[in-house]
């Protein structure tokens, strides 16, 4: 027999060396959070865990068992049928469900018994929550970070974006949270992580990090959308220097139109968004940008968000919360365009007249 158990936190720091990492839950585990790269084989899928839980209560342990070993081997049948036919001797996969193995027990068998170089992790998916829960806080402060300052719409993501192009380092952490961190930011059709997967998201793009070279972060806040960032995290960008992108209005205006163009389509969607600033800012106040945005006459009411609401918010939590902003040097984009942001962002990275941003 060739079957190995892994404890969690080793895993984590082999998970490259394998050929494939299988999770063995049922698909609803799986899509709360999964190891990165890992594939779902379920041995028993959500309705079939539910009826050997139903069984497990109504019945007894022993019938359960029997029923849930029928529907485990025509699981695993398909699996092999479907995806390891055609595997070489040499291929090499890493396993874990929940726990207590049983479930990808069950599978590891089957692979050990044609004999394949099997691995499990030991303890499971639940381990493995630990371990990268542990490890973030390890992680976060091993890295020299540049944070991206700047009102909304002045492009912070754009620069971002092309930082990355440029050949930066850059941790996204709103393409990270399917989110664009406000409270017009989520994005229609695109579901948020759960907290979980948000966690492993930036625990494996942190991992892929050369701590010897900078790394370039939007100034976000504690969360975004719906998600938390990692305390951890958040305590070593706040104490990072920090670089101020600063757009004119009228350019910031029209960046956010050209972002926010579904808004500018489905007007109610919009007007549904602007229901949550009621709070802060006034029944009447919301109903009057309402009004405007029924009819049609949208920027106005872009302009009223930033200079009422966003502009005073961001630059009291900036002031508050990082301790290099007031140091921060401008980053002034000839404007809003792609284009623009690339030049700046080449710049960035290239000239060695800019030397607190690349050593």
């Amino acid at each position: 027999m060739s079957l190995t158990l892994l404890p969690a936190a080793d895993a984590l720091r082999q998970l490259d060396s394998f050929d494939l990492i299988i999770d063995a839950r049922s698909e609803g585990e799986y899509a709360e959070d999964h190891l990165p790269r890992a594939v779902n084989w379920p041995t028993l899928n959500d309705e079939e865990r539910k009826a050997v839980g139903t069984t497990y209560k109504q019945i007894n342990a022993f019938e359960a068992k029997k029923r849930g070993a029928a529907m485990a081997a025509h699981n695993i049948s398909i699996h092999i049928e479907r995806d390891v036919i055609d595997k070489p001797k040499d291929w090499k996969p890493l396993l874990y469900c929940w726990r207590g193995g049983k479930r990808s027990g069950s599978l590891a068998l089957v692979l050990d018994q044609i004999g394949f170089r099997v691995t499990l992790v030991e303890g499971g998916y639940k381990a493995f929550r630990a371990a990268v829960v542990e490890d973030i806080p390890r992680l976060a402060p091993l890295f020299d970070w540049r944070v991206i300052c700047g009102t909304t719409g002045s492009g912070k993501t754009r620069l971002l974006q092309a930082l990355h192009a440029a050949g930066a380092q850059v941790l996204d952490l709103e393409a990270l949270a399917n989110h664009r961190s406000s409270v017009l930011g989520a994005i229609p059709g695109l579901a948020q992580p759960t907290q979980k997967h948000f966690d492993t998201r930036i625990w494996h793009a942190l991992r892929q990090l050369d701590p010897t070279r900078p790394v370039f972060v939007e100034s976000e806040s504690k969360k975004v959308g719906n998600v938390a960032v990692p305390t951890a995290l958040i305590d070593a960008m706040r104490a990072s220097p920090c670089l101020n992108l600063v757009l004119p209005d009228a350019e910031r205006v029209a960046l956010l139109m050209e972002d926010y163009e579904f808004f500018v389509r489905d007007r109610e969607s919009f007007c549904e968004r602007l229901d949550a600033l009621t709070p802060m800012r006034g029944k009447a106040v919301v109903d009057d940008w309402q009004a405007h945005v029924r009819a049609g006459r949208i920027e106005p009411v872009v302009q009223a968000l930033l200079t009422l609401h966003y502009d005073p918010v961001y630059i009291a939590s900036m002031a508050r919360n990082f301790t290099q902003f007031s140091l921060a040097k401008e980053l002034r984009p000839k404007d809003r365009s792609a284009r623009a942001m690339q030049t700046l962002a080449d710049e960035m990275v290239g000239s060695s007249s800019v030397p607190t941003l690349i050593p």
